[in-house]
């Protein structure tokens, strides 16, 4: 049987409490337990403060965009020459420790998604979600063409080795190859049955190399826009390609897909060299190692799963796996150092040892996902893009 409450309680009730009649109360609102404050709300306030604010790591911001930025090119040949493009429908060229000086790059009326330096610097070409691929006359500042032909976005850029070629892959599942100079288109190449994602031309300039939506690889001709090989089937991707790499001697071929897997391809003969099934989500970007030779031949690759993964690709096997907090989203290897770096889907630049996969150096600065990284030519800074719409440059001059 329950006792009647000790003493102190009915003092307290006597002597401390307020009764209210009904007549008193104006109104109800309902509380929430949780939105009630803390007793030390007050005190921890500002030490929470100093928690969630992160350091800005960068040595220069470019704030010029008004949208996400979503792609970035270090010239090969001016260190502090940058150009960047975003969702804003803008592109500009600007300069690393010049605040002051910026060159909009005018004309496009659709997002610019990719934008590519000629190997000597000297033409920039920026193409759009509307299909548009101008030619910029770098010295100048000029406009030198506009090129025509794209029925629907540009996906990627790319410059050949050595001459005034430029090759764009776009959604219209062709690729499209102009004579910079002369603002003519040279070539297509039809064949792919979906949007062409990925490509570029071999180091050596002889191949055109390209990866579709429709899970194939493709290898052509340039001059004639023959297709020498087709990549595909059951022993190669089961979704569309995302990315691409081709190592320095022009005879291998590295692709990502959606699926989660990589593909390692013969050029020459068309033959799969190995599938890598290490990722668990869709690949986003691939690159073999500047120093890979006959005697090691090594690659990285990034997933949504949240891992940077060093191969061994002569083993077809992982050296190491480096963790991330989200999904990475880009990379690039730092010049012909051991070291490369990655953006990541959580604002963070990080840069890796590849030979240990330990993570070097950690840098924070954005407020959003990274886009897309550039090393500049004298491999003293990379620059990164995200969508908090602006660009931020980092000094990594201690890893090379």
């Amino acid at each position: 049987m329950k006792g009647p409450p000790p003493p102190h309680e009915e003092e307290d009730d006597e002597d401390g409490e307020l009764f209210l009649d009904e007549a008193d109360i104006v109104g109800e609102f309902p509380v929430d337990e949780e939105d009630l404050p803390d007793a030390d709300d007050d005190e921890a306030g500002s030490d929470d403060a100093d928690i969630d604010e992160e350091p800005d790591d960068s040595v220069h911001i470019f704030t010029g965009h008004t949208g996400e930025v979503y792609t970035v090119a270090c010239s090969p040949v001016d260190a502090s020459l940058v150009a960047t493009g975003g969702g804003d429908d803008k592109g500009f060229l600007w300069r690393i420790g010049h605040g002051d000086w910026a060159f909009e790059l005018q004309g496009h009326r659709d997002s610019i998604c990719c934008l590519a330096f000629s190997t000597d610097g000297r033409l920039l070409a920026s193409g759009c979600l509307g299909g548009l691929i101008k030619i910029w006359d770098i010295p100048s500042q000029n406009l030198k063409f506009s090129l025509d032909g794209p029925g629907e976005g540009i996906e990627w850029i790319r410059w050949h080795p050595r001459g005034h070629l430029v090759l764009a892959g776009s959604e219209d599942s062709i690729v499209w190859m102009w004579n910079a100079d002369k603002g003519a288109c040279l070539n297509t190449f039809s064949g792919h049955g979906g949007s062409v994602t990925c490509g570029d031309f071999t180091p050596d300039g002889k191949v055109v190399c390209t990866g579709s939506d429709d899970a194939t690889l493709r290898i052509w001709d340039p001059k004639s826009g023959k297709n020498i090989h087709v990549v595909g089937g059951h022993a190669y991707h089961t979704e569309g390609l995302t990315c691409m790499a081709i190592s320095s001697d022009s005879t291998l071929a590295l692709t990502g897909s959606k699926d989660g897997s990589v593909g390692f391809v013969n050029i020459t003969s068309g033959r799969v060299v190995s599938m890598l099934h290490s990722h668990s989500d869709s690949i986003e970007c691939v690159g073999f190692a500047p120093s890979s030779g006959a005697s090691s031949l090594w690659a990285a690759t990034g997933s949504m799963d949240q891992k940077l993964i060093i191969w061994d690709l002569q083993h077809s096997i992982p050296r190491s796996t480096c963790e991330h907090e989200d999904g990475v989203t880009c990379l690039t290897w730092i010049g012909a150092s051991s070291y490369v770096a990655t953006g990541c889907v959580d604002g963070k630049v990080r840069v890796w040892d590849s030979r240990s996969g330990v993570c070097a150096r950690t840098f924070s600065g954005h407020a959003g996902a990274i886009q897309s990284l550039s090393v500049s030519p004298n491999h003293d800074f990379l620059v990164s893009v995200s969508l908090d719409e602006t660009a931020r440059v980092f000094e990594i001059a201690e890893f090379h």
